[in-house]
């Protein structure tokens, strides 16, 4: 039965599992989009949103923080320059957007057999909260698991370049974005040094989970990468 539940075991059971979509002929699948700031995810996500929908697939895109709109009002005081939080505060109102996205959002759209596309989840905490503000991993994995009933993605893909490159675009972003949303752009370059590793070495622990993409260079060149990393990793998402 194809349940909410019965997703959570499907994610959980075993590592095999995480791309057991290959193996089966279901039509849903939980692709996340990481990587530091500015590297360019979210046009990536948007662009195979619109591949799979040309292809008649149903694809749910959302995002963290936010996605709902309690979820939006969570984003907006996470991600306001002005708001001043303590990193164990900070730390609970991703687990709350979190658990709304999921509830309200991934979960519902997975038990219907859709392509669900979110633009940061998990990992993102265990990159800035864990390597970034320097929380302790197994707690943050413990919350993590909490929040979502252990609902993981089939894949995570990392959109790696230098930290250097990603906040100038991030920032150059910003100064042209219509809503307050660059608190974490405010952090300094050692910081993000320790994100962008962060997510490195979780990729290098369970490479079966997560492709690195190289997000250096053109829109459309990242956007063939990661292409040719989804044919080699879920042939038939792109058939």
């Amino acid at each position: 039965m194809n349940t909410p539940r019965a997703q959570t075991a499907r994610f959980v059971a075993a590592p095999w599992l995480i791309l057991r979509f290959a193996q089966d002929d279901r039509g849903d699948m939980f692709i996340t989009f990481e990587g530091i700031e500015g590297s360019g995810k979210t046009t990536q996500l948007n662009r195979l949103a619109a591949a799979l929908r040309e292809r008649g697939k149903s694809v749910v895109v959302t995002k963290e923080p936010g996605g709902t709109p309690l979820a939006d009002r969570i984003r907006a005081i996470l991600l306001d320059s002005g708001s001043v939080i303590d990193p164990v505060a900070e730390l609970f109102l991703f687990a709350a957007s979190r658990r709304q996205n999921v509830m309200e959002i991934i979960r519902p759209a997975i038990a219907r057999g859709d392509v669900v596309l979110c633009d940061r989840f998990t990992d993102s905490t265990l990159a800035y909260q864990g390597f970034g503000r320097l929380l302790t991993l197994d707690k943050l994995r413990a919350l993590n698991d909490w929040a979502t009933d252990s609902t993981r993605p089939d894949l995570v893909l990392i959109f790696d370049l230098p930290e250097e490159e990603g906040l100038t675009r991030a920032r150059s972003r910003n100064s042209e974005a219509p809503a307050d949303e660059g608190r974490f752009e405010l952090e300094d370059l050692r910081f993000h040094r320790r994100v962008r590793e962060g997510y490195l070495t979780l990729a290098a622990a369970e490479p079966q989970r997560y492709a690195v993409i190289d997000a250096d260079g053109s829109a459309d060149d990242v956007y063939a990468r990661m292409i040719g990393e989804l044919s080699r990793r879920l042939p038939e998402l792109l058939p």
